[in-house]
C-alpha cells in the first residue's frame, strides 16, 4: 500500500470519530471558543510532536506487528516496552468501550429512543435508567462486534473505507451547512422562559396562552408549569414572573453570536442551561425545577475535565505505523501520511470550534443531547441537507472505530505475549491456526466490558486519555534518548526531528495527564510502574540494544570521570572490597561462606569485586577461566552478593593476586580493602608455598595502602539464611587502625542476619578475624 491508502486514510479514520460528533459542540458551549481552541491546540500539538518522534523511530528500521510497543521496547528496553505496551493495549481496549458507548448513545437518543429497556418512573431516576440501558445495549453490541471480529476480521478491514466515507461525508455536510447559514439559516426555534432554555419536544408552541376566535386558551406549555389547564390555575412562580421568548437556535455565520460564545460557562451537576445577557426575574424557591422541562447539566463541568474528554479525539496517530509491514515504502509513507493526517484533522477541529461558536446559539451548544432542538443531534442541526446525514454517518463511524479497536487491541496483546517478557501473558500469544489471537480477543472483550459497565462516555474518555498519553510520553522519551546518545544504530531517514521537540512533547504529555485528571494519572503511572518492576524481577531477560543501556553506560562513564577528578573524603570512606577466592579442582568456590560474609558486610552497598586466579597460560586455560567465572557468578547469585566477577590466568598465584590488587576496578571505582580467607593446612603442607603466598599478599596490600581483612575459620561463619537473635561481636583493638574495627561491626549489624544484636548481649559466637590496616587509612 502507498501513503494515501496505507497511512493517511487509516489515521484519518482513527482520529475523527465519536467526540467530534457527540461532544465537540458541548465542549465549545461549555468552555467557550477561546478555551476550546486552547484545548484543541494543546492536544493537537501534543500529537504532532509525538508523530515527529514516532516518524524518526519508525524510519530507523522495520516496525513489525505491535507498532508503538515494538518501537518503545526496542528503544527503551523490555521493561519500558512491556509497561507502556500494556498501557497502550488498555487504552486501545477502553477506546473500544468508548466507541461502543457512542454507538449506543446515538442509537437510543437520536435513532430509536423508544426502544429503551429501562424506563424511569420518577424524574430523578432518568439518569440511572439511561445508564442501565447503555449497559444492556452496550453489552449486546460488544458481543456482536466480538463475534464479527472472531469470524471475519478480513471483512472489518474491507469495510474500513466504507466507514471512513461516512465520516468524510458527515464533515462535508457540516461545512456545507455552515455555508448555507450565510444564505438561509435553518429553522430551529428555541423556547426560552426568562433566560432558561426549555425542552421543546413536549410542546409545539412557545407561548403561555393563545387566542382563537377571540377566546383565550392555555397551551401545552402552560400544563407543564401549572396544576390545571385553566387560566385561574396555580402556576410555578418563575413561569408567572417571566416571559416566553423564541429565538433561532442556528442564527448563522453572519449573526454575530460569536461574541456571546467567546467565553464559556462552567457549573455543577444539575445547573440550568441559561442564555447569557437574557433578562429574567429570579425567584426564591427552585426546589422543584427538576420536574419542569428545563435543560440541566448532567455532570459538573470544569476546564480540566473537558481536556480529558476531548483528548481521545486526537488519538489514533499510530494507525499507519502499525501497518508498516503492508506498506510499499514504510520509511517514506509513515512520516508523510501521519503528519498530513494530523495536520488535516487539526485544521478540521480548529475550524469546527470557531464555526460552531459562530453559527449556533450558546444555549444549544450547552445542550448536550439536543433537547431544545426536538431531540436532534446538535451538530446535525447545522448540517446540510439533513441532520440524518450526521446521525447515520456518526453511527457507522462509531461502529467502524469500535470494530477497529477490537481488531487491533488483541494483536497488540499477542505481540507482547509472543515476545515472552511477561510470563503470565504467554497464553495470549496463541490463537487459531491462521494466527488470529483468540485468547487475546477474549481478554480484550472482558476488559472492554468494564468500560461498558461504567456506561458513561464522559467517564470512560479520561481513562483512555491517560493510557494514550503514557504511550505518547514514552515515544517522545525514546526518540530523545536515542538522539542524545548518538548511538551508531540511530540513523533515521526522517531528518526533521530534534531532541528538544521530543522533550517538549514529553513534557506536554505529562502536563496533559495531570491537567486531565491527576488521580487517573497517578493510577496509570502506578500500573505502568508495577508492570515495569514485575518484568524487571520476573520477566525473561532480553537484550535488544536499547537506549537505556546506552544511557546507563554514558552515566557510568560521566560518574567515573567525576570520581577520578575529586579525591575521596574521609566522610565518604567505606570498605570497597576486593574478595580473593580460592577454587577447588572442579573450578568451584572453595569457601562460599566468604561470599556470605561479604554480603553481610556490604548489605548490597558499595563496590564488590570477586576474583580468583588460575595457574597457567591464558591460551591453554581460556575456556577454564570462562567456566570458573560462571561458577563464581552462580555462587554470588546464591549468596546474594551484588558485585562484579573477574577470573584471571597467571603463571603463578602470587603474580596473579598481585596484579589483581594493583589493577582491579576502574578509575574512581577501585577497591580500598582486600578480603581473603586464612590459609588452611599450612602447617601440614610439605612446602612453604601457601604461607609464603599469604605473607606476600599481606605485604603487597600494605604497599598499596589498602586495608586487609583476613577471615579465619570462614566455614563456621553464619550464612544468609541464618537469623541470629542473640550473641555479641567481640572487637579486639590490637593496632591503631583509624576506626575500621569499630566500623565493621556497625556495618555487619545493618544486615538482617545480625540486626537483632541491637538488643541482645550474650557470649560470643563469632570465629575470629584479623584486620591489618595501612597507615594511609
Amino acid at each position: 500500500m502507498g501513503t494515501f491508502i496505507g497511512v493517511y486514510l487509516p489515521c484519518m479514520q482513527n482520529i475523527l470519530g465519536v467526540i467530534l460528533f457527540l461532544r465537540l459542540t458541548w465542549i465549545v458551549g461549555t468552555a467557550g471558543i477561546m478555551e476550546s481552541f486552547a484545548i484543541v491546540v494543546m492536544c493537537c500539538t501534543c500529537t504532532m510532536l509525538t508523530a515527529i518522534s514516532m516518524s524518526a523511530i519508525a524510519t530507523n528500521g522495520v516496525v513489525p506487528a505491535g507498532g508503538s510497543y515494538y518501537m518503545i521496547s526496542r528503544s527503551l528496553g523490555p521493561e519500558f516496552g512491556g509497561a507502556v505496551g500494556l498501557c497502550f493495549y488498555l487504552g486501545t481496549t477502553f477506546a473500544g468501550s468508548m466507541y461502543i458507548l457512542g454507538t449506543i448513545e446515538i442509537l437510543l437518543t437520536y435513532i430509536v429512543p423508544n426502544t429503551a429497556v429501562f424506563v424511569a418512573e420518577k424524574k430523578e431516576d432518568e439518569t440511572e435508567a439511561m445508564l442501565n440501558n447503555m449497559r444492556v445495549y452496550g453489552t449486546c453490541c460488544l458481543a456482536l462486534m466480538a463475534l464479527v471480529v472472531f469470524v471475519g476480521v478480513k471483512y472489518v478491514n474491507k469495510l474500513a473505507l466504507v466507514f471512513l466515507a461516512c465520516v468524510v461525508l458527515s464533515i462535508m455536510a457540516i461545512y456545507a451547512g455552515v455555508i448555507k447559514t450565510v444564505i438561509e439559516p435553518p429553522n430551529y426555534p428555541i423556547c426560552l422562559l426568562g433566560n432558561r432554555s426549555l425542552q421543546n419536544h413536549n410542546f409545539e408552541k412557545c407561548m403561555k396562552t393563545e387566542v382563537i376566535k377571540n377566546v383565550t386558551y392555555t397551551t401545552e406549555l402552560w400544563k407543564l408549569f401549572c396544576d390545571s389547564p385553566h387560566l385561574n390555575a396555580t402556576c410555578d412562580e418563575y413561569f408567572t414572573l417571566n416571559n416566553l421568548t423564541e429565538i433561532q437556535g442556528i442564527p448563522g455565520l453572519l449573526s454575530g453570536v460569536i461574541k456571546d460564545n467567546m467565553w464559556g460557562e462552567y457549573g455543577p451537576s444539575g445547573m440550568l442551561v441559561e442564555k447569557k445577557n437574557q433578562s429574567s426575574v429570579p425567584v426564591q424557591d427552585n426546589s422543584r425545577d427538576i420536574y419542569k422541562p428545563y435543560i440541566f447539566n448532567d455532570i459538573s463541568t470544569f476546564f480540566t475535565l473537558l481536556v480529558g474528554i476531548y483528548f481521545p479525539s486526537v488519538t489514533g496517530i499510530m494507525a499507519g505505523s502499525n501497518r508498516s509491514g503492508d506498506l510499499r515504502d514504510a520509511q517514506r509513507s509513515i512520516p508523510i501520511g501521519t503528519i498530513l493526517a494530523i495536520a488535516t484533522t487539526s485544521f478540521i477541529y480548529m475550524t469546527c470550534v470557531v464555526l460552531f461558536g459562530a453559527c449556533i446559539e450558546g444555549v444549544v451548544l450547552r445542550d448536550k443531547f439536543g433537547n431544545s432542538v426536538n431531540k436532534n443531534l446538535v451538530i446535525g442541526t447545522l448540517a446540510w441537507p439533513s441532520p440524518w446525514v450526521i446521525v447515520i454517518g456518526s453511527f457507522f463511524s462509531c461502529c467502524g472505530a469500535g470494530l477497529q479497536s477490537l481488531t487491533g487491541a488483541p494483536r497488540l496483546l499477542q505481540a507482547i505475549a509472543r515476545d515472552g517478557i511477561v510470563p503470565f501473558l504467554q497464553v495470549f500469544g496463541h490463537g487459531k491456526a491462521n494466527g488470529e489471537p483468540t485468547w487475546a480477543l477474549l481478554m480484550t472483550v472482558g476488559i472492554c466490558e468494564i468500560g461498558i459497565l461504567i456506561a458513561s462516555l464522559d467517564a470512560v474518555a479520561p481513562i483512555l486519555s491517560m493510557f494514550f498519553l503514557m504511550c505518547y510520553l514514552f515515544v517522545n522519551l525514546a526518540c530523545a534518548v536515542q538522539t542524545l546518545l548518538r548511538t551508531p544504530n540511530w540513523r533515521p531517514r526522517f531528518k526533521f526531528y530534534h531532541w528538544t521537540l521530543s522533550f517538549l512533547g514529553m513534557s506536554l504529555c505529562l502536563s496533559l495527564m495531570f491537567i486531565s485528571s491527576w488521580y487517573y494519572a497517578l493510577v496509570a503511572m502506578s500500573i505502568a510502574g508495577c508492570i515495569y518492576k514485575y518484568i524487571e524481577y520476573r520477566g525473561a531477560e532480553k537484550e535488544w540494544g536499547d537506549g537505556i543501556r546506552g544511557l546507563s553506560l554514558n552515566a557510568a562513564r560521566y560518574a567515573l570521570i567525576r570520581l577520578e577528578e575529586v579525591p575521596t573524603h574521609t566522610k565518604n570512606w567505606r570498605p570497597q572490597l576486593l574478595v580473593l577466592l580460592k577454587l577447588d579442582s572442579d573450578l568451584g568456590v572453595k569457601h562460599p561462606r566468604l561470599l556470605s560474609f561479604t554480603t553481610q558486610l556490604k548489605a548490597g552497598k558499595g563496590l564488590t569485586i570477586v576474583s580468583s586466579v588460575l595457574e597457567g597460560t591464558y591460551m591453554t586455560l581460556g575456556a577454564e577461566a570462562k567456566s570458573a567465572e560462571q561458577n563464581v557468578k552462580s555462587a554470588m547469585h546464591l549468596e546474594r552478593t551484588k558485585g562484579f566477577c573477574h577470573v584471571v590466568v597467571s603463571s603463578n598465584l602470587r603474580d596473579g593476586f598481585s596484579h589483581l590488587i594493583q589493577s582491579a576496578g576502574l578509575g574512581g571505582m577501585k577497591h580500598n580493602a582486600v578480603l581473603m580467607a586464612w590459609p588452611g593446612g599450612w602447617k601440614q603442607a610439605e612446602d612453604s608455598y601457601p604461607w609464603k603466598n599469604f605473607i606476600e599478599t599481606v605485604r603487597e596490600t600494605t604497599s598499596a595502602h589498602q586495608a586487609l581483612l583476613v577471615a579465619k575459620n570462614i566455614d563456621k561463619f553464619p550464612c544468609n539464611q541464618d537469623r541470629l537473635g542473640e550473641g555479641t561481636i567481640d572487637v579486639w583493638w590490637i593496632v591503631h587502625d583509624g576506626g575500621l574495627l569499630m566500623l565493621l561491626p556497625f556495618l555487619l549489624r545493618q544486615h538482617k542476619v545480625l540486626w537483632h544484636w541491637h538488643h541482645m548481649v550474650l557470649p560470643p559466637f563469632f570465629a575470629s578475624f584479623f584486620v591489618f590496616l595501612s597507615s594511609a587509612r
